[in-house]
């Protein structure tokens, strides 16, 4: 890129971190070395959310020779995390980042060529692809990618609008202005799900259009397990019903008519499910897609129940 005559856009790389160094320690390589090819400033924003792993020593060590602005905080989820990381950041776009989604070949400039193209002045946010690396890739592993419960790019019909639910915080771009006009992330959900979509819908109601750029590649170097999925998708139940307080509007949209199902049945039915799941890992083709969404929605409607009780309390 360095004899590139185009004058990309400044940028900042915001990227929240917790207990993960190793994985960060890999993603800040592939930065820099993207970085330092580039014509136009860029700078990384590193935020620690209280790790106990190390991470803030060896920022703290390292962050000069890396040209990594690196700021501390206690625990506080990456919402807060993010913002506390685009107050300090100077770039006219910021870029978040996940600790763990390691950028691939051209992903710095994918993004800000398209910002470039369509100016600055036009509320544009732009969303690269995150995959799995491919010696770790499952049957599972894929469907939650491209058509469930973490990301869903095959979903995508029309590249250059797309819907508010696709805005993904482990690649996606945004003018620093605008986001900051919008005030940012909510940091009021308990854990990290919801909150990037809860800003995508206050952005896009404000104008804001989402394009999507699979070109802007990284890889997402974490391990998923269906059992901590499943987890994962009962906290994100929990947030939902956070979101579905603040804009009661989507509720149909978030699943708050189905909480009934959250019932004995999902219970009983969760290990018939899970094995069938372990072996459709091993026999291509024995499970799919309607066997994946009954366990993941199953533990979400409870996690939603869950937290719509709680509100009602509250």
């Amino acid at each position: 890129m360095t004899d590139d005559p185009r004058i990309f856009p400044t940028a900042s790389v915001v990227v929240p971190t917790f207990n993960r160094l190793n994985d960060l320690q890999r993603v800040i390589q592939a930065l820099r070395e993207q970085v330092d090819a580039l014509r136009s400033p860029c700078q990384i924003v590193v935020v620690d959310d209280g790790s106990t792993d190390g991470t803030g020593a060896w920022l703290d060590s390292h962050s000069s020779d890396l040209g990594v602005l690196r700021l501390h905080q206690r625990n506080s989820g990456p919402a807060r995390a993010r913002n506390r990381g685009v107050e300090v950041s100077e770039g006219s776009v910021v870029i978040f980042l996940g600790d763990d989604t390691v950028p691939q070949p051209g992903w710095l400039c994918e993004h800000l060529e398209a910002h470039r193209i369509r100016g600055l002045n036009r509320p544009l946010a732009v969303l690269g692809y995150t995959a799995f690396p491919a010696g770790d890739s499952s049957p599972f592993l894929r469907w939650i990618n491209e058509y469930g419960a973490q990301f869903g790019y095959a979903l995508i019909d029309d590249p250059t609008e797309v819907p508010f639910n696709f805005f993904y915080t482990s690649n996606i771009s945004i003018p620093r202005r605008y986001f900051r006009n919008l005030g940012g992330f909510r940091e009021d959900f308990p854990a990290a799900a919801w909150e990037d979509i809860e800003f995508a819908y206050r952005a896009m109601d404000s104008g804001l259009s989402l394009r999507y750029q699979p070109r802007a590649r990284v890889i997402h170097h974490h391990r998923i397990r269906v059992a901590t999925f499943c987890e994962r998708q009962q906290k994100s139940g929990r947030s939902a019903a956070i979101f579905a307080r603040l804009h009661p509007e989507l509720e149909g949209f978030l699943g708050v008519p189905r909480v009934h199902e959250a019932g004995w049945r999902t219970v009983l039915e969760r290990p018939f499910l899970r094995v069938w799941i372990a072996l459709g890992e091993r026999l291509h083709g024995f499970a799919g897609g309607r066997v994946y969404r009954r366990l993941l929605d199953g533990h979400y409607l409870m996690g939603l129940a869950a937290g719509l009780r709680e509100a009602s309390r509250g």
